[in-house]
């Protein structure tokens, strides 16, 4: 069963969610930004999700993490909770 590591940011909207990908791509630290704006439980850790298995995770956001390139940030990813940017730090088969 395929598992893979991230961290996450989720936000109540895509243009606050495309502002914060923009301020990462202008170099912020990701878990800073996390600790910040995050709505998610997660955010007072970085964003950190830890360790999960395929299929454990909401569709769209299962799709992200196992298709999409490992250290590289991505979304925004609307779920029922909101707008997620996504980096996922591991994954192994």
């Amino acid at each position: 069963m395929p598992k893979a590591t991230a961290r996450h940011i989720l936000v109540d909207s895509e243009e606050k969610c495309l502002d914060l990908k923009k301020q990462i791509d202008d170099g912020a630290d990701f878990g800073i930004l996390a600790e910040e704006h995050s709505l998610c439980p997660s955010g007072r850790s970085g964003g950190n999700l830890g360790e999960f298995s395929q299929g454990q995770m909401v569709p769209e956001f299962d799709q992200a993490v196992f298709s999409g390139e490992v250290n590289k940030v991505q979304g925004p990813i609307k779920t029922q909770f909101g707008y997620h940017l996504l980096e996922v730090t591991s994954r192994s088969d």
